[in-house]
C-alpha cells in the first residue's frame, strides 16, 4: 500500500496535476493510511474540552478518538470486567493507579492531564453569592451532588461541606446524581436550585456562561487531580500513544485551561 502511494505524486504530475496539488494529495492519503481509532473512556466533567480536543486531534494527526463519557467509578468496573477501552481520562488519580497495580493499565504511563475545580452553581443569576453563604442561609429545597462513591467531584463536595460544618444540615436536601453530568442537569433544569458541579461544566473561554457560581476554595477538599492512563488494550496502539502525547501539547492545554482547569 505504502509502496504504491509513494509513486502517486510522480504519476499525478505526469498527467497534468501541479506539483503542489499532487504532493498535498499524497500527504493526505499517507496520513489516512496511518490513521487509527482509539477508544477513550472520559470522566463526565471533561466532556466539553475533550470533544474539542478530539476534533483538533483528528485534524492534526488523522487519528480518531472514539469517546465515551461517564462516572470514573463505573468506568473502573467496566474496565476490570473486560471493556476494551484503550485510554482512561479519569476524574481522579487513584483509579488509574489502582488499574496499573492490578495490571489493567500500562506501568509508568499515567500522568495528570488536568486539576479540576469544584463550584457551587445555580442556573439562576445572583442566587449563589461570591462566598457561598447561601449554603447556610438559603431557603433552597434541593442541593444536587454527584455520588461521592463514584464521582470524585461528589467526594470533594462532601469534604467541603464537612469542613464548613453544614453536612448534617444539608443532607436531607441532597439530590444525588449518578455522575457529574447528571448532577449538572439537575441544576440546569431547575430540579435543584443549586448544586456542586465542575467549573468546566459552566465555563467556556475563561468565563462563567450562565447563572451564578461560587468557586469552592481548594483548601476545603483534596486536590482533584485527573490522571490519564494507557490501558492494556491500547499498549500497542499508535493512536493511543499519539493522543496521550497530544494531551500534553500546547493546543490541548490551551483548550483545557479555557474550561477552568489548572495543571
Amino acid at each position: 500500500m505504502l509502496h504504491r502511494l509513494a509513486s502517486l505524486p510522480r504519476i499525478l504530475t505526469a498527467i497534468g496535476w501541479s506539483t503542489s496539488l499532487s504532493t498535498g494529495l499524497f500527504a493526505a492519503l499517507l496520513q489516512s493510511a496511518h490513521a487509527d481509532t482509539v477508544s477513550v473512556a472520559v470522566a463526565a466533567n471533561f466532556t466539553a474540552p475533550m470533544q474539542k480536543i478530539a476534533t483538533a486531534f483528528e485534524a492534526d494527526t488523522g487519528h480518531k478518538a472514539e469517546l465515551s463519557f461517564g462516572a470514573t467509578g463505573k468506568f473502573y468496573a467496566q474496565i476490570t470486567n473486560g471493556a476494551p477501552f484503550q485510554i482512561l481520562l479519569s476524574a481522579d488519580d487513584t483509579t488509574p493507579a489502582r488499574l496499573e497495580k492490578e495490571g489493567k493499565a500500562v506501568a509508568n504511563a499515567r500522568f495528570t492531564y488536568a486539576i479540576g475545580t469544584l463550584v457551587l452553581w445555580s442556573a439562576q443569576p445572583g442566587y449563589v453569592d461570591a462566598q457561598g453563604a447561601v449554603l447556610k442561609t438559603g431557603g433552597f429545597k434541593h442541593l444536587a451532588i454527584a455520588n461521592p462513591k463514584l464521582a470524585p467531584y461528589g467526594l470533594a463536595a462532601m469534604q467541603a461541606m464537612d469542613k464548613l460544618g453544614v453536612t448534617a444540615q444539608l443532607q436531607p436536601r441532597f439530590v444525588q446524581g449518578e455522575n457529574i453530568a447528571q448532577t449538572h442537569q439537575f441544576v440546569a433544569t431547575g430540579n435543584a436550585q443549586l448544586g456542586f458541579v465542575a467549573l468546566s461544566q459552566v465555563m467556556a473561554d475563561g468565563k462563567i456562561t450562565s447563572g451564578s457560581a461560587w468557586q469552592v476554595p481548594a483548601d476545603l477538599h483534596e486536590p482533584i487531580r485527573q490522571d490519564a492512563a494507557l490501558l492494556t488494550p491500547g499498549k500497542d496502539s499508535a493512536a493511543a500513544t499519539a493522543l496521550l502525547q497530544y494531551l500534553r501539547g500546547d493546543k490541548a492545554r490551551a483548550i483545557i485551561k479555557s474550561y477552568g482547569y489548572s495543571f
